[in-house]
């Protein structure tokens, strides 16, 4: 009679040992990311990611304005690893051309490697769901 009411045990186990984990984003790393985001980055991509007016359109000077982060931008095109070596040492090469003009500082002298990742964080956590899944195609098909 013990073995039949106990059939149900490992069905049970099976379900609460997902219990631990968590479905989303860090809300801790995320948290510290916005204030980040807000005190290093907001003042040239937008308190909202929004980027700056006419950001397609070349200056005088001949950089480009800065571009949004939000789902209207290109960030989520790209790969976490490049996000990160951008952050940390500006717009060159590999992921600028030589000699490219921008006024996107280096961060790897202020800023350390898990505060750029927890600004990405932050970031990627703003795009809507449908950005996500096509994000992840996007870098699944490359």
């Amino acid at each position: 009679m013990m073995a039949t009411k106990q059939w149900w045990l490992p069905a049970l186990l099976a379900a609460l040992a997902g219990c631990g984990e968590t479905a989303g984003p860090d809300t801790v790393a995320v948290m510290e990311g916005e204030a980040i985001y807000k005190a290093e980055c907001a003042s040239c991509h937008g308190a909202r990611l929004e980027g700056q007016a006419d950001w397609r359109t070349r200056r005088p000077d001949g950089k480009l304005p800065a571009p949004p982060h939000d789902a209207t931008g290109h960030t989520w095109h790209h790969p976490m690893e490049q996000l990160e070596a951008i952050v940390k040492l500006g717009m060159v090469p590999p992921n600028a051309p030589p000699g490219y003009a921008s006024d996107m500082p280096a961060f790897g002298g202020k800023l350390s490697d898990r505060q750029i990742e927890r600004v990405l964080a932050y970031i990627e956590s703003q795009w809507p769901p449908e950005i996500q899944a096509r994000r992840a195609e996007r870098l699944r098909q490359k």
